[in-house]
């Protein structure tokens, strides 16, 4: 289902369903996420509850619990948007180093990573842009994601998206776009 016309990046809160989405599992597979595992994420349906909100010194916030089809926990994101690299142990990725914040578009080097959103996702100029990174010497491997997360016009419907461009332990080199339905408010 399409996003709301009047939602913009300012605050992207409400329920998600992922669909249309390029598939993932080389990306996990790089990850080291098992095989067991891929193949039950890719049966799964996964559902986004999205949060997003300013704390009280005007920071944003924006709070992602996963949920995959049956009721099974998925990965919880909270994603501060002030750029300080935070550490995360996740159950399915394992040990995580991230960071996140707004930057101009014009500022985003990778051209994947630009194209396609429309002006809803943008704050004064600004999209949403992560940087996560494994945490070698915890989780023995190597590998990168940047994101850039917005909306952008997907088989004539407003769609919340993100853009991933992933690098991984032997330098692959992966583009892909996840697409997520709106299914309502929190």
């Amino acid at each position: 289902m399409a996003a709301p016309a009047e939602m913009t990046s300012r605050d992207i809160s409400g329920k998600y369903t992922m669909s249309l989405s390029d598939d993932s599992d080389e990306i996990l597979r790089l990850q080291g996420v098992s095989w067991w595992t891929r193949k039950a994420i890719s049966m799964a349906t996964l559902y986004l509850s999205v949060k997003h909100y300013k704390d009280e010194n005007g920071v944003e916030h924006i709070d992602i619990e996963q949920t995959l089809s049956g009721g099974i926990k998925g990965t919880n994101e909270y994603r501060i948007l002030d750029w300080t690299e935070r550490g995360h142990e996740d159950h399915v990725f394992g040990a995580v180093l991230g960071k996140s914040r707004r930057i101009a578009l014009a500022e985003v080097e990778r051209e994947w990573l630009k194209k396609d959103w429309l002006d809803e996702s943008l704050e004064n100029g600004a999209i949403i842009y992560t940087y996560a990174k494994s945490d070698t010497e915890k989780s023995g491997t190597t590998w990168s994601s940047e994101q850039t997360w917005g909306f952008e016009q997907i088989n004539g419907e407003k769609r919340y998206a993100r853009h991933v461009h992933f690098v991984g332990p032997g330098g692959e080199d992966i583009e892909i776009r996840l697409v997520y339905d709106y299914t309502g408010p929190l």
